[in-house]
């Protein structure tokens, strides 16, 4: 972002939007133009934005390039109608006080280069003035007898009825531009339009699993993301059609009252040729952005779930710096293995079989007994794919010491991992397997180093990920990735290069020239010994000092978050309780003698100086929770063992706006409906779940045909909610609504089943 998208009615319209303080913006907006990273302002520039967090930089950076963008369709316009001669002292006004996008093309569509429109071959066969005579709507004029004046056989125009009908064009084109008419009908769709969709004959087997859309009707305003996105995405496979419909008497009585003026002749002209636009020109148009902003409205929340999936994966708690053998399950080809030391290289790695009999059972075991002993193994991470519940049951029967924990991992997205780039730079002599075999052991160890070097579309919590704007998610994931790394910090002498990538101010080529240096020179002794990096300059040590650790500096600070520039400050507190610095990170007697006020000055103030002493505290401590080893139920290892009554723990794998989905240890993972994830009205799942989070389910209901699931996190599965007087106040909502030929869907639940498990 540079300085030329922001001017002071930038800053000043953002301020009131987010109702913040006009210098909060302004400040803000000043530091994203010099390149500042948003965590790094929003950690390090607290005074300077008053205490903005990350969404608030967010909010703001994302409305300056917006409002750059309007700025510059603005300008593009204005050229444009300079041009031609059109541009007007009032167009110019109105054009320059446009508020929206939607607003400034409204005003521009009448002057809009367009291609022959019957409207336009009416204006050259020269009929523009018989429509304004019609507009006019005079009663004592005779629309026939003005019309013979415009009859010309050498420009088409053979009698008065054609005559009529070109000037009725003329004005249905009028009317559908009509910057006010477009406002008022936009509103009429946006509040009463329906989606409608119906199966297309003889795809019905082929969208069996859209059913419950076949023939199905909904507000257009309220109908969720995940239903928009089913829906157009059924339209897409050539399953279902869709459209918005509105009713055709509500908007064209509105027009009517817009345009028409008394009962005379000329007004009955102007009714059909409103008649005539609204179907081929208004309606279809209104109908196209109706569409597009249900689908914009879709994609922000499937988006905002995505991200918050993603946070809540990446920050699951890591077992840490622990040897760890990793297994990637089979049957068949056997079970790959890999064993890692505390930083997490490789150190071998083998193939077991213990699915293919008995002896081949005893022998992995010895095999895995003997490297357990051999390399002092402190845990055990077991891919939960195929095989897998199968092989922890095997890896807990073979009487390992109980020092060492077993944990089963999620392993999507490894084999993207295993053909990627980054693997063959990591482990270039060896082949997929035992790279997927690394990732699954690393995964437990430290999920978030780990899952930066994945696409985090390939990690399995999002739903449409396929649909939505890819643009807009890549921004949102990225932003995800970027706060989690920089909010949990990155010891510099050990991260991989994708690692180093998202702290900030740094990325691809610096943080390679960080990992060059560090295996050129060995590892950095301080922060400072990061400015010898080639291309490294002040500015990136600025911004990504603060987030990068070194844990056995000479210097204790540069462990800790505390920023290099606040280090005289610290010093000077040391030196003023006549201690050193260690000290005062380990002496909380002593931190409570300092008076966070007697060291703010012009440039540092109470936040930040608050940060230092919190810091000081928990040098470099890990914002994740503590890990907590989990255990899947003995004896259910595929859906033929689950019975409805049945009550299992489970890991909550992905959240959607219906509900959660849960692994409970079979191959299958089970959707626990909203309406079942708690004892009181749920609004949002979010509220009560969060991905990895460990939970106890019972099972409602199974379809082992189908390999669907249902699951209740109620104390009594499947009773009603609190009555209404009890429940949370809650905006109202039109209810889906089907049509005569499709009885409305009581149970939700069933139509999520069919269309979303296996979507993403």
């Amino acid at each position: 972002m540079t300085s030329t998208l922001i001017n002071s009615d930038f800053i000043t319209a953002i301020a009131a939007e987010l109702k913040l303080h006009t210098n909060q913006v302004e400040a803000t907006a000043a530091l994203l133009a010099e390149e500042a990273t948003v965590p790094f302002i929003a950690r390090y520039r607290k005074e300077a934005t008053g205490s903005l967090d990350e969404v608030a930089v967010m909010q703001i950076r994302d409305r300056l390039i917006q409002l750059a963008e309007l700025a510059h369709r603005k300008g593009t316009i204005l050229d444009s109608l300079a041009d031609r001669g059109l541009l007007t002292d009032e167009l110019k006004t109105q054009i320059q006080q446009a508020a929206t996008m939607t607003v400034l093309e409204d005003i521009y569509l009448p002057y809009r280069p367009k291609r022959r429109t019957r409207a336009t071959m009416a204006r050259e066969k020269g009929l523009e003035p018989l429509a304004e005579i019609l507009l006019a709507q005079q009663d004592q004029t005779d629309p026939k007898a003005e019309a013979a004046a415009f009859i010309d056989p050498e420009k088409g125009v053979e009698d008065a009825d054609t005559a009529l009908a070109g000037a009725r064009d003329i004005i249905a084109e009028i009317i559908s531009e009509d910057k006010n008419s477009r406002e008022k009908m936009r509103e009429l769709y946006f509040r009463h339009a329906v989606f409608h969709s119906k199966v297309i004959t003889g795809k019905e087997a082929q969208g069996a699993k859209y059913e419950n859309y076949f023939d199905w009707q909904e507000p257009a305003a309220t109908a969720p993301s995940h239903r928009v996105l089913a829906m157009r995405r059924s339209e897409k496979e050539g399953v279902l059609t869709l459209r918005v419909l509105l009713p055709e008497d509500k908007a064209t009585e509105l027009l009517y009252r817009l345009f028409v003026r008394g009962d005379g002749p000329c007004s009955a002209q102007v009714r059909s040729a409103i008649d005539d636009g609204y179907k081929r020109l208004l309606g279809p148009a209104m109908e196209t952005e109706v569409r597009l902003a249900a689908k914009q409205r879709a994609d922000e929340e499937a988006i905002r779930v995505f991200a918050d999936n993603l946070r809540q994966l990446l920050m699951t708690p890591p077992l840490g710096q622990k040897k760890v053998l990793g297994i990637d399950p089979g049957f068949r080809t056997g079970c790959k293995i890999a064993w890692l030391d505390r930083q997490g290289k490789l150190l071998g790695h083998d193939v077991i079989f213990p699915h293919n009999g008995q002896k081949a059972a005893a022998e992995a075991a010895e095999k895995v007994k003997a490297l357990c002993a051999e390399f002092n193994v402190e845990a055990i991470a077991i891919g939960n794919g195929t095989a897998g519940r199968e092989t922890e049951a095997f890896i807990r029967g073979i009487g390992l010491n109980q020092n060492i924990a077993v944990a089963m991992v999620n392993e999507s997205g490894a084999s993207v991992y295993s053909a990627s780039d980054a693997a063959r730079e990591e482990f270039a002599a060896e082949d997929l397997t035992v790279r997927g075999t690394v990732s699954i052991a690393r995964r437990l160890m430290d999920p978030l180093a780990e899952l930066v070097k994945i696409d985090p579309k390939s990690i399995g919590v999002g739903q449409y990920q396929h649909d939505v704007d890819q643009l807009l998610l890549k921004q949102a994931l990225d932003d995800v990735v970027i706060s989690c790394v920089n909010r949990v910090g990155v010891e510099v002498n050990t991260a991989s290069k994708q690692l180093l990538t998202y702290v900030s101010g740094l990325g691809p080529q610096l943080a390679q020239k960080i990992v060059d240096t560090r295996n050129e020179n060995g590892p950095f002794r301080s922060r400072r010994d990061l400015l010898s990096v080639p291309r490294l300059g002040a500015k990136a040590f600025e911004q990504a000092a603060g987030f990068l650790r070194i844990y056995d500096a000479d210097n204790p600070l540069d462990a800790s978050a505390v920023h290099p520039e606040s280090y005289p400050i610290v010093e000077r507190m040391a030196a003023e309780l006549s201690c050193t610095v260690k000290d005062l990170m380990t002496n909380e007697p002593l931190r409570k003698q300092i008076d966070p006020k007697t060291y703010v000055t012009e440039t540092i103030g109470l936040p930040t100086l608050n940060d230092i002493l919190g810091e000081l505290a928990r040098p470099g401590r890990d914002p994740r929770e503590q890990f907590e080893a989990f255990a899947f139920a003995e004896g259910v290892e595929k859906i033929e063992d689950l019975t409805v009554g049945m009550k299992l723990p489970g890991i909550v794998t992905n959240i959607t706006a219906f509900g959660a989905f849960v692994d409970i240890g079979i191959h299958q993972n089970g959707l626990v409906h909203i309406s079942e994830l708690a004892d009181r009205f749920v609004k949002d799942p979010a509220e009560v779940v969060s991905v990895h989070q460990q939970v106890n389910v019972s099972v409602m209901e199974v379809d082992t045909a189908r390999g669907r699931i249902k699951l209740s996190m109620k104390k009594v599965p499947g009773s009603k909610p609190p009555p209404k007087a009890d429940r949370p106040k809650a905006k109202p909502k039109h209810k889906a609504k089907a049509t005569s030929q499709t009885p409305p869907p009581k149970q939700p639940e069933r139509l999520i089943d069919r269309l979303t498990l296996g979507m993403n």
